[in-house]
């Protein structure tokens, strides 16, 4: 498992470096659910499931769909196709490839070489450890994080429509 866990980290930082320093938006946001998807399966690796699910569903997940949606309201016409077809070229995946096809060899090999629930450190993070924590203490950030994502979708909403008329 210190392996898997390694494996994972060093994905990370890499990733997370290419998102950093890449200039085209879509090639960074490959690179940065490659990103979260190893921060997931570091979760997975120390024992917390259902910790690393939530990163991939609402991290990886919401991330592309607010991609789409962006994309969508924005309507940027048919020179937005043709550039997006120039920025996509076949060997423009190849990084991404790579590193997807290790995080994939690394959960096929946590999942047939290990026990199903073993673990690092061998204790367990439930759901409701997770809520406990959340709801608890960290009410507040939970709830400001909440309206911080509000006011972001009425922004790009705002954005795209007064473009969109003009």
């Amino acid at each position: 498992m210190t392996f898997a866990f390694y494996l994972s980290s060093s994905i990370a930082v890499a990733s997370a470096f290419r998102v950093i320093t890449n200039t085209n938006p879509v090639h960074a946001l490959l690179y940065l659910i490659i990103s979260l998807i190893s921060v997931a399966m570091i979760f997975f690796s120390l024992g917390a499931p259902f910790a690393g699910m939530l990163e991939m569903i609402a991290y990886a997940g919401a991330i592309m769909v607010l991609f789409v949606f962006v994309v969508m309201i924005l309507n940027l016409g048919p020179t937005s196709v043709v550039q997006e077809r120039a920025w996509l070229k076949p060997n423009i995946w190849l990084g991404p490839v790579i590193l997807t096809a290790l995080l994939l060899s690394e959960l096929l090999y946590m999942l047939f070489a290990y026990q199903s629930g073993q673990t690092i450190s061998n204790t367990k993070i439930d759901a409701k450890a997770i809520g406990g924590s959340l709801f608890g203490p960290y009410l507040l950030v939970v709830e400001l994080t909440s309206m911080l994502l509000l006011a972001a979708a009425v922004t790009t909403f705002h954005l795209g429509r007064n473009e969109a008329n003009e």
